[in-house]
């Protein structure tokens, strides 16, 4: 256990970054699936873009890493093209 003042306040102030860390990924994470299961193109390009956003933002708080948000953009840029073709 920590004995000091400013570690005590230090472990408080990680759990709630940590929680709050953990709602926008989960939540990141949510609304990927709810566009993979779009069928509709209008509909998948209008979440595509909250999406994208979602992500850059856990890039910019490293939550997640910058390769891993640009590859995942890249993926659903793929599949929302796709929607438009069939």
């Amino acid at each position: 256990m920590a004995n000091h003042k400013s570690a005590l306040k230090r472990i408080r102030a990680n759990n709630a970054k940590r929680l709050r860390n953990r709602y926008q990924a989960k939540t990141t994470r949510t609304f990927i699936k709810r566009l993979k299961n779009t069928t509709d193109q209008a509909e998948a390009q209008e979440l595509y873009k909250t999406v994208v956003s979602m992500i850059d933002r856990l890039a910019k708080k490293n939550i997640i890493h910058k390769n891993k948000a640009s590859n995942n953009k890249s993926k659903l840029a793929k599949f929302v093209s796709s929607l438009a073709a069939a």
